[in-house]
């Protein structure tokens, strides 16, 4: 096919020649109100373009014109109708720019090159199992009833930055289970009102949501569901550079993690509604800054068995729900104070990391109290935090993690237990003060010396009369196991007491030191 046919309007026979040479074909009017997809007024006749003559060039395929490459390029059009491009071949380059759909775009199945929705309003787009091998572009578009890109394949990236979807009538924004975008996937800066899903999706870039806005469809709903999605980059979830729209090269953001200078203005990104990232695998790292996560009593940041050579977590507030990091993998584990809630609502059960780096001052005593903060007594945090401190060279602050182990685990043991751990903490804390041994074996030989010195106990046998020595007999009594040779005395009455305490005290204080150095010459 290579003529118009005769019953297409003078705009369209218009499109049918600038598609045939593969030029833009703009009807914008440069007035922003008239121009403005959004807006309430109607846009005139000799503007709009219907939907399936759009549906006959893709799919048609007429014929470019002598040395032209087709594609179709078009600029500020009313688009009548339904386009029902399901199941269809597009070789074409696809760019629509400014565009206003009067009903939803259907594309579920089809073959695509590349295909660019610039700044259209878009009632619904259904592209479920789409497969493109260049670029799906919908940055700044409208699309009031949600975006489904199930089992959809892109064969570069996928932008939809700026973009503002409305919810579909199960709540959600973006479906996107099972997706498989081989480069990058951007959504910086959208305003979701649903919850955008990417379950089990694979991205062979990176994914970047920072400076959005997400707002979950229910009080009780996520508005982030990335479970068991595979990014073969970095996950940035966090704040965006407000100038950087106005002054990048693109459209479409402004680069790959630059550095943000402090003070730099930024919006960050805000997730009102459950964030749910179970399973996720981050093959270079996963970046959580600068956001903010307004969740519910019973919601959380939940990333559970999540696997990461590096996690950031460097919010500038907690979440107000729940964290959970429970059996996660990390390599790097680079966090602020500021970012952990507090009140036993962080979870850390089976969280392991190999290194931990902060981004500002996290004292050892700030450090413990976070861990002690989690709702139920578990050893594996301190532990996990203990190792890791040693194998960063710090073995004194990995005994004070371990200290406050011990401590933390006498307060869930029966009386006679908690009793037993008060008298080990005040003797030699657990093992980990081993100085304070030694200061009560010397108030107990001081306190010993100083009630024989003025209280000789006679003595065992009259006719063998020892040295007497108080100081060297209390000396005996504390530590038992030594003879230093005033075993030839008897005491009586209150000083038989005394030397009784000072025997049943040095057996407990050897006991505590031998546990003490025990604990010390093992390593985590």
């Amino acid at each position: 096919m290579t003529e118009a046919p005769h019953d297409l309007t003078p705009t369209e026979q218009a499109l049918w020649r600038a598609f045939c040479h593969g030029e833009v074909f703009d009807l914008r009017t440069r007035d922003d109100a008239k121009d403005d997809v959004t807006g309430s007024g109607d846009w005139p006749a000799e503007r709009t373009v219907r939907a399936k003559v759009l549906a006959l060039l893709l799919l048609g395929s007429p014929e470019a014109a002598p040395g032209r490459v087709s594609s179709l390029r078009l600029s500020g059009a009313y688009v009548s109708g339904h386009l029902n491009l399901a199941g269809g071949v597009i070789p074409h380059y696809v760019e629509l720019q400014d565009c206003r759909f009067e009903r939803k775009i259907l594309i579920s199945e089809a073959r695509a090159g590349t295909i660019r929705l610039i700044n259209c309003l878009i009632p619904r787009l259904e592209a479920s199992r789409l497969s493109t091998e260049g670029d799906l572009h919908l940055a700044r578009c409208v699309v009031p009833q949600g975006i489904r890109l199930t089992d959809a394949r892109i064969g570069t990236d996928l932008l939809i930055n700026q973009a503002v979807l409305g919810g579909d009538r199960f709540g959600r924004a973006l479906a996107g289970d099972g997706i498989t975008i081989h480069q990058d996937f951007e959504a910086e800066r959208i305003h979701s009102h649903g919850e955008v899903i990417l379950r089990s999706g694979r991205v062979g870039g990176r994914l970047s949501l920072r400076g959005s806005q997400l707002h979950a469809p229910g009080p009780d709903r996520n508005c982030l569901n990335l479970a068991r999605i595979t990014v073969g980059n970095t996950m940035y979830l966090g704040g965006s550079v407000d100038g950087g729209w106005t002054n990048s090269r693109t459209i479409y953001g402004y680069g790959y993690g630059a550095y943000l200078p402090p003070g730099t203005p930024t919006t960050p990104m805000r997730a009102h509604g459950g964030v749910r990232m179970v399973d996720a695998r981050f093959d270079a790292a996963c970046v959580i800054n600068n956001a903010e996560f307004h969740l519910g009593p019973d919601q959380e940041l939940s990333l559970r068995r999540i696997r990461t050579p590096e996690l950031r977590l460097t919010c500038p507030a907690p979440p107000q729900g729940r964290i959970s990091v429970s059996r996660a993998q990390v390599g790097n584990l680079v966090d602020s104070p500021a970012s952990w809630p507090g009140g036993g609502r962080t979870e850390l059960t089976g969280f392991s990391y190999e290194s931990l780096r902060s981004e500002v001052p996290f004292s050892i005593e700030q450090r413990i109290a976070w861990l002690d903060s989690l709702a139920d007594y578990q050893p594996e945090p301190y532990e996990q935090l203990a190792g890791t401190l040693r194998r960063a060279g710090r073995d004194e602050d990995a005994r004070e993690v371990l200290y406050a182990k011990q401590r933390r685990r006498r307060a869930t043991l029966p009386l006679p237990g908690r009793l037993w751990g008060r008298v080990q903490d005040a003797a030699v804390g657990y093992g980990y003060r081993p100085g304070r041994a030694a200061l009560w074996l010397v108030a107990a030989w001081a306190l010993g010396a100083a009630y024989f010195s003025g209280h000789q106990p006679p003595p065992l046998k009259a006719d063998e009369v020892p040295t007497w020595d108080p100081m060297l007999y209390s000396l005996g009594k504390v530590i038992p196991v030594i003879n230093l040779g005033q075993d030839g005395w008897n005491p009586t009455d209150t000083g038989q007491w005394v030397a009784t305490g000072l025997v049943i005290s040095g057996w407990v204080l050897a006991t505590t030191v031998v546990a003490g150095a025990t604990r010390m010459l093992q390593r985590g």
